[in-house]
């Protein structure tokens, strides 16, 4: 068996953010995944609820990749249906269920120090949501990307009732405009190599 360091990739958004650096090491790390672990459909797990601002994030990625109609990859978590910590463990049974040949790219908002506030992390692996919190969840997903909208300190929920707006629309923008065109090189990719249409 193969062991791999975990990679943790940080990308600011608030000076100069690469939407075809942040596309391109997704769209390998995807390919690498799908081919790893024989993967043969593509899901955006998009984690957070939308009654709280800082947490919205994930929720509101899922109804922008939701918006522009991605063809091959399903989201799940909206704001209309978000995925968040009182439902969770059933989507996942559910996931397991339904799409057992899914590569799982789990999106949540995070919290880290604050100079990183405003930047997108990319990274192989389990993401585990509510930690910034203080929430016992289960680790979801083979990928994850976050995006940090604020700093805090003893775990204090009450945080991310206060984190300003434009930071999540900032980072929600950026993500899903990058997740879309990643997608897009990647059916162009498949198409390219068999000469056919992506086959999802």
């Amino acid at each position: 068996m193969r062991f791999r360091r975990q990679e943790i990739y940080y990308y600011n958004t608030k000076a100069g953010f690469e939407t075809e650096k942040f596309a391109g090491r997704l769209l390998m790390m995807i390919l690498e995944g799908m081919q790893e672990k024989r993967k043969t459909e593509i899901l955006f797990l998009c984690i957070g609820t939308d009654r709280s601002t800082g947490d919205s994030l994930g929720p509101l990625i899922g109804y922008k990749l939701k918006e522009k109609g991605m063809r091959n990859a399903r989201v799940l978590g909206t704001l209309e249906e978000p995925v968040h910590a009182m439902n969770l463990e059933p989507c996942m049974e559910q996931l397991r269920e339904k799409c057992p040949d899914a590569l799982v790219v789990a999106v949540d908002a995070s919290v880290g120090s604050a100079d990183h506030v405003g930047y997108v992390t990319l990274g192989r692996g389990p993401l585990k949501p509510g930690l910034g919190v203080s929430k016992d969840l289960d680790a979801v997903g083979d990928l994850f990307i976050t995006g940090i909208v604020g700093s805090v300190r003893n775990g204090d929920p009450l945080m991310l009732q206060s984190v300003r707006l434009s930071v999540v629309m900032r980072l929600a923008d950026c993500i899903s405009r990058s997740i879309c065109l990643g997608m897009n090189l990647l059916g162009k990719r498949v198409e390219n190599f068999f000469g056919q249409p992506a086959p999802f």
